[in-house]
């Protein structure tokens, strides 16, 4: 596939990936983790899928604190193509920034939004997805793409397909008729079972004045201060402190949606976030076959006897299982995690207690 020309991709890369202790910290998330055994990070597989698309029309927006290792893992961005985020404030200022760069640097440009620690699968169905997205948001809409579910998730919000579009191009779009909160488990067998709902995967794909038009809409002095910010770059450091901590779901596209402005893009391309330790396994599972022990990292210190599940070993240490199905074993220089795939998803109340006792070192 060619290079779309007024289409650039924007990166979040952000979040610590608490779920993922202790491989996952604050000071080195999971984006900057190669955890597929890939040879490469998430980051830097996000950025290689995204390149036949965009070629060099690449923003990356994460935490100062990661500024470094961002550039050393993608050195052929430029200097400006990193933003460097003061402190956290969620997925909206951090896209809004970017839109309002991008309105001043390529008047016209469609930007899609692209988390950086996602998995994909299957890149040309990613990218015949993303192409019709582009389609549907010339028309001035924001555009999401929407995740053919493969089981009954309670992890992930939902989008409920309305009518279909007639946009050439864009075969596939649907509007949107309501964004969902994350379901319990009988409401997402049903959103399933009826055919009508996809996964929010948080992919947006809008024009960069649209975005920040939408944003005014709700939050006018947050979109004000993204433009001032991206005038006067000086500005960042105290109008960031300021914004809004909000989500792109609910500043922009819950409302949007509402108002009939917001198409999706329904698409199958084995998509996984990677949000704990029994995802990581799935996506493992998926690319080598039967479930088995997995080894992540430190493949010579695992001694495995009938046993399955999910290990790293990065302590040096010799790590032994025997006899345990579906097992998570993270062992690290400072911090061993023990438990199953099935409590994966717990493990992020672990990060809740250590920060609680004051173990800010650990997380």
């Amino acid at each position: 596939m060619t290079s779309i020309d007024d289409f650039w991709a924007v990166i979040p890369a952000g979040g610590s990936g608490t779920r993922l202790w202790p491989l996952s910290r604050r000071s080195s998330p999971k984006f900057l983790h190669d955890l597929t055994g890939t040879g490469q990070s998430l980051l830097r597989a996000t950025w290689e899928r995204l390149v036949p698309l965009v070629e060099d029309r690449v923003l990356v927006v994460t935490g100062a604190a990661h500024e470094d290792a961002v550039r050393g893992q993608l050195p052929m961005l430029r200097r400006d193509d990193v933003v460097a985020e003061p402190l956290p404030r969620d997925s909206m200022p951090a896209i809004g920034l970017a839109a309002a760069i991008l309105e001043r640097r390529d008047p016209g440009a469609i930007l899609g939004a692209f988390h950086a620690d996602h998995v994909i699968s299957d890149l040309d169905a990613f990218r015949a997805a993303v192409a019709e997205a582009i389609a549907v948001a010339r028309t001035g809409d924001l555009v999401t793409i929407g995740i053919e579910p493969t089981h009954p998730a309670t992890g992930f919000g939902y989008i409920k397909l309305g009518d279909r579009l007639d946009v050439p191009g864009a075969p596939s779009a649907h509007r949107v008729d309501v964004f969902v909160e994350k379901p319990d488990a009988a409401t997402a067998e049903s959103y399933v079972r009826s055919g009508e709902y996809r996964w929010n995967a948080g992919m947006f794909v809008v024009g960069a004045t649209t975005l920040l038009e939408l944003l005014a809409e709700t939050h006018p002095e947050l979109a004000a201060n993204l433009r001032i910010i991206a005038s006067d770059p000086r500005r960042l450091h105290d109008l960031w402190p300021s914004l809004s901590k909000i989500a792109i779901d609910h500043a922009v596209a819950e409302p949007a949606a509402a108002a009939g402005r917001v198409a999706v893009v329904p698409a199958s391309f084995g998509w996984n976030d990677i949000g704990d330790f029994s995802s990581l396994a799935e996506v493992l599972d998926q690319a080598h076959g039967t479930p088995t022990l997995r080894v992540i990292t430190g493949v010579d210190d695992v001694v495995s006897i009938d046993s399955s599940g999910l290990v790293a070993a990065d302590s040096g240490r010799a790590v032994a299982i025997v006899g345990l199905d579906d097992v998570i074993v993270i062992d690290t220089a400072d911090a061993l995690l023990v438990t199953t795939k099935e409590r994966a998803q717990d493990v992020k109340k672990v990060v809740d207690e250590l920060q609680q006792r004051g173990r800010s070192d650990l997380t």
